[in-house]
C-alpha cells in the first residue's frame, strides 16, 4: 500500500460491510412458516454458516426442527426483505426487540411465493434466484457485551446443504454451474441494501 493513501482507524458500529442477503425459512411449532431475513452467512464446500441472534424465533425452530431453507435474495428483492425487517415469529414481542411487530404469516406480509421443498419440511422462497434446503449440523450459542445481552447473545448455526434449486436463467445450460455474470445477490453493506455490479473477472480455479 503506498504511504501516500490516507488512513483512519476507525470503530464502526457494525461490521456488515457486504455479505448477501439471505431468507431463512424454518417451520413453526404449529407447522406454518417463519421467514428470517439475515446477512451474516459464509459458505465453504457444502456448508453455510450463519449468525443469528440469540433469541429470536428462527433460531428456535431450528434448535427445534434441525433444518431450513436458505434463500438468496436478488437486488429486486430488497422492499420484500425490508418489509420483514421490523418483524418477529414470536408471540409476544421480546421486550428487547423494540419497535418490531408480531407477523405470523411473513410470506403473505412481504409479497413472497412459499414453494414446497424437496427434501426438508420448510418451504423455499420461489422469487430468491437461488435456493438450498439445508440440516442443521451444530449450533454454538455466544454471549455478547453486557449492553446486548438481552438479546440472548447470539448463536453460530452451521448448516449442511442437502439440494441447491436455481432460477434456470441463472445458469450455463448443460451445467451445473450458476452464471456470475447474470447472478446477482442482494448485498448487505452498512446497514444499506446494495446490488451487485457487473463481474470483473474470474480465478484460476473458475471451472468455467
Amino acid at each position: 500500500m503506498s504511504d501516500s493513501i490516507a488512513l483512519r482507524t476507525i470503530r464502526p458500529s457494525v461490521l456488515y460491510f457486504g455479505t448477501p442477503v439471505l431468507l431463512i425459512a424454518t417451520r413453526n411449532a404449529d407447522g406454518s412458516a417463519n421467514l428470517t431475513p439475515m446477512s451474516s452467512a459464509w459458505a465453504l464446500a457444502d456448508r453455510v454458516v450463519l449468525g443469528l441472534a440469540g433469541g429470536g424465533q428462527g433460531l428456535a425452530n431450528l434448535e427445534r426442527e434441525g433444518e431450513c431453507t436458505l434463500n438468496v435474495a436478488g437486488p429486486d428483492a430488497w422492499r420484500a426483505v425490508e418489509a420483514l425487517a421490523p418483524t418477529t415469529g414470536c408471540d409476544p414481542v421480546p421486550s428487547w426487540k423494540a419497535g418490531y411487530r408480531y407477523a405470523a404469516d411473513k410470506f403473505a406480509l412481504a409479497g413472497l411465493t412459499p414453494r414446497p421443498s424437496e427434501i426438508v419440511a420448510p418451504p423455499r422462497v420461489a422469487e430468491c434466484p437461488l435456493q438450498m434446503e439445508a440440516r442443521v449440523v451444530e449450533i454454538r450459542r455466544r454471549a455478547l457485551p453486557a449492553w446486548r445481552e438481552a438479546a440472548g447473545g447470539f448463536a453460530i448455526v452451521e448448516t449442511e446443504v442437502l439440494r441447491v434449486h436455481a432460477h434456470a436463467d441463472m445458469t450455463l445450460a448443460g451445467s451445473d454451474h450458476v452464471d456470475p455474470q447474470r447472478f446477482r445477490p442482494l448485498l448487505y453493506v452498512f446497514r444499506h441494501y446494495v446490488g451487485g455490479g457487473p463481474s470483473l473477472g474470474r480465478t484460476f480455479k473458475a471451472e468455467v
